[in-house]
């Protein structure tokens, strides 16, 4: 595994966990505002930035990303603050689930739901069908993954990388500034296939035609084979940090990543409407989960959308200053 790290060694440890198609290189925006005394690690998880694109077991839901990150929450010495990015924030709940007495606070900066990805339609993760039709490596737009594996830069396509990058990954594509080749880089840097993105996937007799499979990464934050709601039973629950921005379009109660929303607004042909299959309350689910757990605090950015640590740097730095060095 390839692990980015800076600062001195003895100083206060943040292991900071990336998202969905992109790597370690996307926390760049925010490093440069992070104090120089802080140990900074971020590793690039398996399939992404300098990575090996060893194979995903989806069935062990994000346990395979988890797994090979654990060895460094005892690498520092003393507790890390441990930082998740959508993907990034499921593989933290995890660790917390696995290593709740190794870690000293959880920041969930617009993570999955508790209860996965799409196919849920209430608070409490009910599946929306028996066999979770609608999620998984089959409901990946194909257009996105041909062009992310050709490593396309340009945006003639709509369903280009950059476009998908400048359209849901913030709320304002200006906030990139001079990072967006950089930040360009580190969603290509994606393995795509199988047993990488977006996975394999299985046929369903319920709408939308498309169900989870067992392989890859899309897969792995299905509800058939992820649930972290257990950390409300965990005996130690070191504090969490819940931060989100109110434009996400990923991560949302009206995502555009859920086939039952694009369903919803016609977007997918043949949806059988909201009794059958709502649209999954993401935010709804994730606030239910913490609740239980106790020990949270939820922060909202206006006006921004799935990385706040990319539009809100200097705030999010700032947030963060409060839970490593309260």
């Amino acid at each position: 595994m390839h692990v980015t790290t800076r600062g001195p060694i003895d100083g206060p440890p943040v292991l900071l966990i990336h998202g969905n198609c992109s790597s370690s290189g996307f926390w760049e925006p925010l490093l440069r505002h992070l104090p120089a005394h802080w140990r900074i690690v971020a590793p690039d998880l398996r399939g992404y930035g300098d990575s090996p694109a060893l194979p995903v077991d989806a069935t062990r839901g994000v346990r395979d990303f988890a797994d090979d990150i654990a060895p460094l929450l005892t690498s520092f010495g003393t507790k890390p603050v441990v930082v998740g990015h959508s993907l990034g924030g499921g593989v933290a709940m995890q660790l917390l689930l696995d290593h709740p007495d190794a870690i000293a606070a959880l920041v969930l900066e617009a993570p999955v739901s508790p209860y996965g990805f799409g196919g849920t339609r209430d608070a409490d993760g009910t599946p929306t069908t028996p066999d979770f039709a609608g999620t998984g490596g089959g409901s990946a737009n194909p257009d996105f993954v041909r062009l992310l594996a050709a490593k396309d830069r340009g945006t003639e396509e709509q369903a280009s990388p950059r476009n998908v990058m400048r359209a849901f990954y913030v709320a304002s594509p200006e906030s990139f500034g001079d990072d967006e080749e950089l930040l360009l880089d580190t969603m290509l840097s994606t393995a795509t296939g199988e047993d990488n993105y977006p996975g394999d996937g299985s046929t369903s007799e319920n709408w939308p035609g498309v169900g989870p499979g067992t392989r890859g990464v899309l897969n792995t934050l299905s509800p058939r084979w992820l649930n972290l709601s257990g950390i409300v039973d965990l005996p130690v629950k070191p504090p969490i940090t819940w931060i989100r921005g109110d434009q996400d379009a990923i991560v949302s109660d009206g995502s555009f990543f859920d086939l039952a929303q694009l369903g919803k607004l016609g977007l997918v042909p043949g949806w059988p409407g909201e009794e059958a299959c709502p649209p999954q309350p993401m935010i709804g689910q994730t606030r239910a989960v913490l609740s239980r757990y106790g020990s949270f605090r939820e922060v909202v950015f206006e006006n921004c959308g799935h990385s706040p640590h990319v539009e809100r740097a200097t705030e999010f730095a700032d947030i963060l200053k409060e839970v490593v060095e309260p």
